[in-house]
């Protein structure tokens, strides 16, 4: 048997390319808005920085101090202003321009009188006067080289002269200050704080009493209390019990409780009189402070003179010092405060912009899904590969359109978030997360089979994933305490990983607009984070489209190992489903006919045939539903055998929930047999379904159309998945539309969405007829139809028939004796009769049917003249005065009927009267009776 050639891939792709560019084309400006929500968000965010701009950004209290120094006029304006230093705040003088920063005291960072002390004999007591001393904690290789540096650390006087050599005269002595640091140096708070400064001292009693001193050389303007401090120098065996002291309350895990006892610590290591090597740990947290650290200075400078200092006069001797002057800044200009509220906000606002992308590529996604459109066009040849790649590609191209805009349009308006980092970057870690957006996309589709509740879920997601990232993720990526190894698998969640990205871009943005570092580079690429978010998103990326795949796989064979499990589970129903059948067995082959027996006896004769000229083979074909809800197991189809050839059509009747349905849905693939098997032109359709449907047409009880599709687009685009090119292509389109009546009057060229019903009905059947497929399915193709438009379609469904096999099913009577070569009748799930309408008709119409109409008092005048003409004639019906009689055929002539009935008509009014033979609809109706009874 010649096999049907199959489009290519290519032109599979290419079909739907054409299709889904059309159906683009159409809904231009729904795409045209989707693009330009990126303009309008980075408008809104500017606004918002506008607004912040001017309550924040340009207020006196963020920019030097300033005072008006001329009103000469007494209008109330200022004609001249002065700006400084001398005029400022302490938040303000951060903001002044410094061209000759002062020189300022070298202080060490001591802690609070409530927190000092490790020495145990003295912690608690100490603790409640406020006396304890500040320690220094001393360890190394060598015990009596730290005794004698320890010995040396301290300066035993604290003088002040007020000469030009003040800070000289300080730099002979340890200053201290327990004053927390700031995010500058040119005015340090342990200088120009109300706090006093405290001198170190190797002895000092509560009752020592020290000077105080100023100084007034502008702008270093201060003056000081001076109290005076014990500094104790203690030895530790190892670095361990330093660390130990040290970072106590952290390991604890009193985090909010952070408090240092020590104001320094000294590992010595191997230092000897030819090495100085020293670790050094130093004081710089307090509580509450866990973040700020990290953007304030620390006081550093002087930790490190101390332990030089003594070592230096370890090898030269008590008389040889190191002072340490002044500690100095660097000059800058007047400065105004910018916080850039787009990178403030960009982590979750950036999000909620990228993932906004996802509810439209799965709604999409589902509305295919639930409209059917996606296994319409697969049973008229589209394959998986051809459909999921120029999706793909679509969606790919839409999103990358979408950030493109996003980086342009923020960028010419002036976001910094964007124009500080490198575009190439953005770009890359855009681009591979929207494939990983899209791939989940398609993951997730398999779950919902509705569109408003996948777009419910999908919102849900996208806003819940920025919120969460704000106030959850970036909390625990900004906390010291939390672990970095769970940080990554945090970021599996693909609405982490995205704000981690877009995070590290708002810092290093931030930076760049505050203290004018670098923004985001590729040098900065595997210290920020960047590599281990591309890593991720790529590997999620592939998996998710692997799982998307075998879920894929899933749903449409049954070798996998899930469908695999749910069939054995069915096969435990198997005990009690056939035991029903044997205990109906015997009265199974009592009613059931003889030209259903040649049916099955055809099928199995044709089975043993190594090739056949039918098209359409089912062997014993069963469909059993399980059993929910405490229900019992429902069998729709009960061992059906029926060959089809090519150029028969074989029409199937029955009641509603005969199981036409079922067995259609069987052939078509949208679901499995229970058992049995069945054969399109030799492909198995549980095997080869894939192979099946390059051959197949189908016309579906409901319209699956698009549209805003047009009826000529529509079969275009069905033409090309039946491989159809060039003029081949155009003259099928045109003689099709020809032949449903959709030619003339701009009809073909008028979206589908404005068809009526009919108009829908008769594209369908020309869709399932394009391209001259070998098997066609038509479930109730006329329904809806005028008269004048059905006869037109079953002229072209007759013309169609000639080279292909087509199983119809219908209510209709007229239509199964017009266009159907052979008839079955469903009831049950099994097949009552087969036979072509005048076979059955002859069959099972072995009578004729009399009608006569007569007045309601000569009904039973009626009666016994039927009686006579027929002794077993059988009343069917009577309403008012009309009544039907069934009069068997072998008992009755014409002649004595229309003799009986002009005798009648002398001895009462006969209003109507007639006489007919048996209908194809007696016949359904008999047999359908007759198999519900059994």
């Amino acid at each position: 048997m010649a096999k049907p050639v199959a489009a290519s891939f290519l032109t599979q792709a290419n079909a739907l390319f054409k299709k889904n560019l059309t159906y683009q084309k159409r809904n231009i400006w729904s795409n045209v808005r989707l693009i330009v929500i990126p303009l309008y968000l980075c408008v809104v965010l500017v606004c918002i920085q506008a607004l912040f701009d001017t309550l924040v950004n340009n207020s006196a209290d963020n920019q030097c101090g300033c005072r008006c120094i001329d009103d000469k006029n007494g209008d109330g304006k200022c004609e001249i202003r002065s700006c400084g230093l001398q005029f400022s705040s302490q938040n303000q003088a951060v903001f002044c321009a410094f061209p000759n920063p002062p020189p300022l005291l070298p202080l060490l960072h001591i802690p609070r009188p409530e927190t000092r002390s490790v020495d145990p004999a003295r912690r608690d007591s100490c603790k409640r006067t406020g006396s304890c001393p500040v320690t220094i904690l001393v360890t190394g290789n060598n015990q009596s080289l730290g005794a004698t540096l320890s010995e040396n650390l301290l300066s035993t006087s604290f003088t002040v002269n007020s000469s030009d050599l003040f800070l000289r005269n300080l730099a002979y002595t340890v200053l201290g200050t327990t004053s927390a640091t700031d995010y500058t140096n040119y005015r340090d708070p342990g200088i120009y704080s109300d706090l006093p400064i405290f001198s170190i001292q190797p002895q000092c009693t509560p009752a020592t009493t020290l000077p105080s001193f100023s100084f007034q050389q502008p702008p270093l303007e201060f003056q000081k209390e001076v109290r005076c401090v014990q500094g104790l120098s203690l030895w530790r065996n190892n670095s361990i019990e330093v660390n130990d002291e040290i970072f106590k309350n952290y390991l604890k895990g009193n985090h909010e409780e952070i408090v240092n006892e020590v104001a320094a610590a000294y590992d010595l290591l191997d230092t000897d009189r030819s090495n100085f090597n020293v670790t050094i740990w130093y004081y710089t947290t307090y509580k509450g402070d866990l973040q700020d650290w990290r953007v304030k200075y620390v006081r550093v400078p002087r930790s490190v003179n101390l332990v030089s200092n003594a070592y230096l006069q370890f090898l030269k001797g008590s008389g040889t010092k190191m002072l340490f002057d002044f500690v100095k800044e660097m000059p800058k200009q007047e400065t105004r405060l910018r916080m850039d509220m787009a990178s403030l906000v960009g982590p979750i606002f950036f999000s909620w912009v990228i993932l906004l992308l996802f509810p439209v590529i799965l709604n999409s996604l589902v509305y295919e899904k639930q409209q059917r459109l996606r296994i319409i066009m697969k049973m008229h040849g589209l394959g998986d590969a051809s459909y999921w790649m120029i999706s793909y590609a679509y969606f790919l191209a839409i999103s990358t359109l979408y950030i493109v805009c996003l980086m342009i349009f923020g960028s010419a308006i002036g976001l910094k978030f964007f124009r500080f980092n490198d575009y190439s970057i953005q770009f890359i870690f855009y681009f591979l997360y929207i494939n990983l957006q899209i791939s989940i996309a398609f993951l997730v589709s398999s779950a919902f089979s509705k569109a408003v509740t996948a777009s419910v879920a999908a919102y849900i997601y996208v806003f819940g994933s920025g919120l969460l990232g704000a106030f959850l993720f970036q909390f625990l990526v900004e906390g010291l305490s939390f672990p970095r190894r769970w940080l990554f698998v945090l970021e599996l969640y693909p609405g982490f990983s995205l704000y981690r990205g877009l995070y590290e871009f708002s810092q290093y943005a931030f930076q760049r607009n505050l203290n004018g570092r670098d923004g985001m580079k590729w040098k900065h690429f595997r210290g920020s984070a960047m590599d281990e978010i591309f890593s991720i998103i790529i590997i999620e990326g592939f998996l998710a489209l692997i799982v998307t795949y075998y879920m894929n796989r899933v749903s449409s064979t049954a070798k996998d190992p899930i469908v695999f499990l749910e069939n054995t589970f069915k096969k435990s129903l198997s005990p009690q489903k056939f035991s029903l059948k044997k205990q109906g067995s015997s009265v199974s082959v009592e009613m059931e006919k003889l030209d259903v027996i040649q049916e099955r006896e055809k099928v199995e004769q044709l089975m043993l045939e190594p090739s056949t000229s039918h098209d359409i083979v089912c062997d014993n074909l069963k469909k059993v539903y399980p059993g929910r809800d405490g229900n019992p197991p429902k069998l729709a189809i009960s061992g059906l055998s029926l060959a089809v050839p090519s150029g028969e059509c074989f029409g199937m009747l029955g009641p509603n929930g005969a199981g036409k349905t079922s067995f259609i849905n069987m052939m078509t693939g949208l679901v499995k047999p229970t058992s049995g098997s069945a054969f399109v032109r030799g492909l198995d359709i549980c095997k080869d379904m894939d192979r099946v449907y390059t051959s197949m047409g189908v016309c579906p009880q409901h319209d699956l159309l698009w549209e805003t599709l047009t009826g000529r687009e529509h079969l275009f685009f069905y033409g090309r998945l039946k491989n159809l090119k060039g003029p081949d292509l155009n003259q099928a389109v045109e003689e099709s539309l020809k032949s449903v009546n959709l030619f003339h009057g701009g009809v073909a060229d008028t979206p589908a969405g404005k068809y009526s019903g009919g108009m829908k009905r008769r594209l369908s059947v020309a869709i399932s007829l394009m391209g001259s497929p070998k098997v066609v399915y038509m479930d109730e193709p006329s329904t809806g139809l005028d008269p004048a438009s059905r006869r037109s379609l079953w002229t072209a469904i007759k013309s169609a028939k000639q080279h292909t096999a087509i199983i119809l099913t219908t209510h209709s009577m007229e239509e199964a004796e017009f266009l159907c070569d052979r008839l079955g009748i469903f009831v049950d799930g099994s097949l009552q009769c087969i036979g072509n309408p005048k076979e059955l008709k002859g069959r099972y119409g072995g009578s004729c049917v009399l009608t006569m109409t007569t007045s309601t008092e000569h009904e039973k005048d009626v009666e016994l003249l039927v009686q006579d003409v027929s002794p077993n004639a059988k009343k069917i019906y009577q309403i008012a005065g009309t009544q039907k009689f069934e009069l068997p055929k072998e008992e009755v002539r014409i002649s004595e009927v229309f003799q009986a009935v002009e005798k009648a008509k002398s001895n009462f009014k006969v209003f109507a009267w007639g006489i007919a033979d048996t209908t194809l609809e007696d016949v359904f109706i008999k047999v359908a009776k007759t198999g519900q009874a059994f």
